[in-house]
């Protein structure tokens, strides 16, 4: 089941999920140079792959549709509250992406002929995105 590409609603979008980054890769034809976005389910999971800088640490954890980029050059977001959820937690974190071609617009017929498992729930495409954040030990700039 992890490894399958899904078309799901996210917490911000419509988006391929995967646990695998080269799935995502295909189905957008993007480079496979380039990092995903990691959503996970909880501050635990977060903690198994990145250590949140002490500064920062209220921070994330009250955040809602933000993502955060560590230390490291990762980028994670913690989503909670969100119909996504019922995904996310049976697997604990997934990549992240919008179900796009990359640089296009969003189009139904492709993205479901892309994914293996389509997500049937109310998809509705989201105009905000989510915040961007790069962390520092210290201090925090914003992306977008």
């Amino acid at each position: 089941m992890n490894n399958r590409l899904f078309l799901t609603q996210t917490d911000t979008t419509i988006g391929f999920v995967s646990q695998d980054a080269s799935k995502i890769d295909r189905a957008k034809r993007r480079l496979p140079n380039k990092h995903y976005i990691r959503t996970v389910d909880s501050l635990n999971t977060l903690r198994s792959f990145t250590r949140v800088p002490t500064a920062h640490k209220n921070r994330v954890r009250r955040a809602k549709r933000t993502t955060f980029i560590m230390p490291n050059g990762r980028s994670f977001r913690v989503v909670k509250g969100s119909e996504h959820n019922l995904l996310l937690d049976r697997v604990g974190w997934f990549y992240s992406s919008s179900a796009n071609l990359s640089g296009e617009g969003y189009d139904e017929v492709y993205a479901k002929e892309q994914a293996e498992v389509v997500v049937t729930s109310p998809m509705i495409q989201r105009g905000k995105p989510s915040k961007i954040y790069r962390l520092g030990m210290c201090r925090i700039f914003p992306i977008r």
